[in-house]
């Protein structure tokens, strides 16, 4: 037997050989390339997953802010409507007040009329501790700065008795529900 017929058998074991590890490196290379499809693919599938949760998370955030300032909005409601429903009633008792103590301005001398001046005094007293406890003050500024938020100008008078721009006469006293202007108080300013 010669040399080549020898290597012949060899060579084709080797061929073989070679075929069975290109094919096998074939394969590993198709496994390969699938499975970086396959991870392409999930991670896609990833960052899809993730949008959404962050989306829904976002949602979720949201709609518990939304919650939160209704809840607060309404607490605000709430709290006003309780501290200024009775700003119709406070205003129907203001001319009642006015009244009251008009009543009292001027000095009689009759004891009767003295018995009923007090009379009007205890309750002119007793309606103004009442709605004191609900949050109802009178705005009374003689001798203090004008504050257009708390006072309204009748007019204007030069005086050398009060600085400029100072409430000299008060024709009408105002009144405040819960630090709220009820009624401004008429007021004559001094002019400087």
């Amino acid at each position: 037997m010669s040399n080549e017929e020898k290597q012949a058998p060899q060579d084709q074991v080797e061929d073989v050989i070679e075929s069975e590890v290109a094919q096998e490196d074939a394969a590993l290379v198709d496994e390969l390339t699938q499975a970086n499809f396959r991870i392409e693919e999930l991670e896609q599938a990833l960052a899809e997953a993730e949008a959404k949760a962050a989306e829904e998370k976002d949602a979720a955030l949201r709609a518990v802010a939304e919650m939160e300032n209704i809840r607060r909005r309404a607490a605000i409601d709430v709290e006003k409507s309780r501290k200024f429903a009775l700003e119709k009633f406070a205003n129907e008792l203001l001319p009642v007040i006015d009244n009251m103590e008009r009543a009292l301005l001027g000095t009689v001398e009759d004891e009767a009329a003295k018995a009923v001046i007090e009379g009007v005094e205890l309750t002119l007293k007793t309606l103004m501790t009442a709605v004191a406890k609900f949050g109802i003050t009178p705005v009374d500024p003689m001798g203090e700065a004008f504050n257009p938020e708390h006072h309204q100008a009748i007019g204007m008078q030069p005086s050398t008795e009060y600085p400029a721009n100072t409430v000299m006469l008060v024709m009408q006293k105002g009144y405040l529900l819960n630090d709220r202007l009820l009624r401004p108080a008429m007021v004559m300013v001094s002019q400087g």
